[in-house]
């Protein structure tokens, strides 16, 4: 049975671009999609599939604190996810490579509200350095 003081909480999420730690980030989602190619053969009444290439697409969000998205441009740079739950089974890092921004906020604001920042983004690689593993 799932014990379940042992579910990851987001609440202790922390994202670090190039080694410094974004503390305005409250979101950060990424995934890999893989083209598969459809193949038929002779002989096979089912079709079957090829790993094809790979595509990394993320978006990481937050409260606007500083300007460094916006002098960053485009430039490529790395992005460290870390879930580190004190109750879990120990914490995971996956380092995201040459993450690249799709477009650049350069103003959204509303009187009276925090400004959010929203970064959509592709990366050409991934690597998982500290995997969680159950007991």
């Amino acid at each position: 049975m799932l014990d379940a003081s042992r579910v990851i909480l987001g609440t202790y999420g922390q994202a670090y671009i190039d080694g410094v730690w974004q503390t305005h980030i409250n979101k950060l989602e990424a995934s890999v999609e893989m083209e598969k190619r459809e193949l038929n053969l002779v002989g096979n009444d089912w079709k079957v599939h090829k790993n094809g290439i790979k595509k990394g697409t993320g978006t990481m969000s937050g409260y606007k604190v500083t300007s460094d998205m916006i002098n960053r441009g485009f430039n490529k740079f790395d992005i460290i996810s870390k879930l580190d739950d004190p109750e879990s089974y120990g914490h995971e890092r996956v380092r995201l490579i040459r993450c690249m921004p799709d477009k650049i906020q350069l103003a959204n604001w509303t009187a009276g509200e925090e400004v959010q920042e929203e970064t959509t983004f592709t990366f050409e690689g991934y690597e998982l350095i500290d995997p969680i593993v159950g007991n």
